[in-house]
């Protein structure tokens, strides 16, 4: 393979995000290295910093990058707080579903995009519209926000292992369990995997606000 010489070429940001994109797709967060960047852009690492600063100036590229490809819903008329802070929470879930590694990035409580501050901007909102202060409503929203991820971090594994197409180890448990020590679950094993890999976010997050709001 002929080694380049002479000066790196003309790199854009457009091509340093598409790039990244690229590695996080494939490998996630933690293989996103500068210098991993300037290989798959086919530069130096000191060239992309004349673009971003460091890995975290590049995340919130990515960030703010993808919430502006996210259409804002606009919330029924009329709608009630509890039906505002839902609409909010299942848009805010329907917008992260498929990008599970801006989920990780937003677990850590660092990085955040401003373009995406819409969603507990309405939640909170609407929960003291409900009755919250402003400190319970934060707590409201931290509570959706955690079921949330959970929710999409756990669908996005089990979707992964889901391709891998073989028998799980929990599939296995669960033909071999004694009906004598556990029969609800012994009766419901052959279905166990059906019945658990289906969507119930709706459910659980109207169950929640049901819950956090004092009239929703």
């Amino acid at each position: 393979m002929p080694v380049r010489t002479g000066r790196p070429p003309k790199i854009s940001k457009t091509d340093i995000l598409t790039a990244a994109h690229r590695v996080i797709d494939e490998e996630g967060t933690q293989a996103l290295t500068m210098r991993r960047l300037a290989r798959e852009v086919g530069t130096t690492p000191m060239a992309l910093y004349h673009h971003v600063r460091d890995k975290d100036e590049l995340l919130l590229l990515l960030l703010d990058d993808y919430a502006a490809g996210v259409a804002r819903p606009e919330p029924r008329a009329g709608a009630g707080p509890g039906e505002r802070v839902v609409a909010a929470a299942v848009a805010m879930r329907d917008a992260l579903t498929g990008v599970p590694w801006i989920v990780e990035v937003l677990r850590a409580d660092d990085l955040m995009s401003a373009r995406a501050l819409w969603y507990p901007e309405e939640i909170i909102d609407a929960a003291v519209q409900a009755g919250l202060t402003p400190e319970e409503a934060v707590d409201a929203y931290r509570i959706i926000w955690h079921y949330t991820a959970g929710e999409i971090t756990a669908r996005s594994a089990a979707a992964r292992r889901r391709e891998d197409d073989r028998p799980t180890h929990r599939g296995r448990v669960f033909e071999d369990l004694d009906a004598t020590r556990l029969p609800r679950l012994a009766a419901l094993g052959a279905r166990w995997e059906e019945l658990t890999s289906r969507d119930t976010y709706d459910k659980g997050v109207r169950a929640l606000v049901r819950g956090l709001l004092p009239h929703p």
